[in-house]
């Protein structure tokens, strides 16, 4: 029997020893993954080049932290079962890249599968997983990325990915576990106590219907999510080209709304001025970091118009106006209301919170970074474009 089964063995017969996950993530990670803009096309180059950029372009400064390579770093197993990267691709290998990475002040991902093989037909994980975790430990990984693709007739997600967990956490190194089984078997219901992050649906594309499809998906798993557990609508399409301006602008503010991981996936070497804007928007980001951690709920629904709001720590708020039409919409905005709502999971029942006083607090729009002043009776009509969104903070005073 081969090493990676007879771990297997042990693992399954051992149960739940290891069952217990890396106290990480208590704010949705942030970073960068290779996929979107590089696919197999990935390289060490690729990655050095894209930590350099994240660092001089001042992502770093704002938060990001993770540089991830996905699929097609890995060519074979040799003879012990040691997984064998791709020494064309990456001369150097892993450890190498990890400490480069590391020396930047950054930290590093990989990528792997759940399955016989990856997205790719890379060898993956399954049968191997405490000595991939062992690997993956010494090179110095700080995050992994699961796959979910070619597993075996009849493989239990839960078991698969609770067996990486258990894996990761006998390796000793803290590293995020990052679940990627697309949404099918409803991770948000179990994946808490296995890894930190689970994606919620297929792979998002670069386009306006992909995008906001993945956001309705989103509407009623904001319960699920906490620190230390996020739900993942899958990573940034920002900068790729597919979308307006508008459109990016919306895609970067629905997913720090929606407490996503913010995984970029443009080229972070050869970006452009309002790319790297939006990606370093600070008042957005500190809406997604926000350590109460709570996912935002959309409290209406009319026409193709949404409202969407998002308790933060200090009895503070973010609204979204989202406009997702192809017209221009003008609309009455009851600021008062806003500050107000509760921002329950289940629209149907919102109450207000008699407590709140907007006299107590300013309103900060968060795109235009200036005070949003408003007098009278709190309603104001609002124009927005198609496809956009405005995103409002109610700050208390004396801040």
């Amino acid at each position: 029997m081969k090493k990676g089964l007879l771990l297997l063995v042990f693992a399954s017969l051992c149960g739940g020893l290891f069952a217990q996950k890396f106290d990480l993530a208590k704010t949705p990670p942030m970073g960068w993954n290779s996929w979107n803009k590089f696919g197999c096309l990935v390289n060490e180059e690729v990655v050095m080049k894209a930590a350099k950029s994240m660092v001089s372009s001042g992502m770093r400064e704002a938060g990001y932290e993770y540089i991830v390579i996905d699929d097609c770093w890995q060519i074979s197993r040799d003879e012990e079962g040691e997984i064998v990267v791709d020494t064309i691709q990456f001369p150097h290998g892993m450890k190498y890249l990890a400490d480069y990475i590391h020396s930047l002040g950054l930290k590093f991902g990989i990528y792997t599968c759940a399955g016989l093989t990856t997205c790719q037909k890379r060898p993956g994980s399954r049968g191997y997983e405490f000595q991939d975790a062992r690997t993956y430990a010494r090179w110095g990984v700080d995050y992994l990325k699961v796959d979910w693709c070619y597993a075996t007739p009849g493989q239990n997600s839960f078991a698969s990915y609770s067996l990486m967990r258990d894996a990761l956490y006998a390796a000793g190194r803290p590293i995020v576990l990052s679940i990627c089984e697309w949404g099918e078997t409803q991770p948000w219901t179990w994946a808490k106590e296995v890894g930190h992050l689970g994606r919620t649906t297929g792979d998002i594309r670069d386009n306006w219907d992909s995008m906001i499809n993945i956001v309705d998906a989103e509407k009623p798993l904001a319960k699920y999510a906490e620190p230390g557990y996020w739900n993942d609508p899958d990573m940034l399409e920002i900068g790729n080209g597919g979308m307006t301006t508008n459109e990016y602008k919306t895609h970067f503010s629905m997913w720090c709304m929606l407490a996503a991981p913010l995984m970029a996936g443009n080229d972070l070497s050869n970006m452009s001025e309002e790319t790297m804007s939006i990606l370093t928007n600070a008042n957005l980001i500190a809406v997604n970091q926000d350590k109460l951690g709570q996912q935002a709920v959309c409290i209406r629904e009319s026409g193709g118009y949404e409202i969407w709001i998002k308790n933060l720590v200090n009895n503070e708020k973010a609204a979204c106006l989202l406009n997702r039409s192809d017209e221009e919409k003008e609309v009455l905005v009851n600021f008062n209301r806003l500050l107000r709502v509760k921002g329950e999971s289940d629209p149907r029942y919102q109450l207000y919170e008699d407590s709140y006083e907007l006299t107590d607090y300013k309103i900060l729009d968060l795109w235009e970074n200036k005070e949003f002043k408003i007098t009278g009776d709190y309603r104001i009509m609002i124009k927005i474009p198609p496809h956009s969104v405005k995103v409002y903070r109610f700050i208390k005073k004396g801040k």
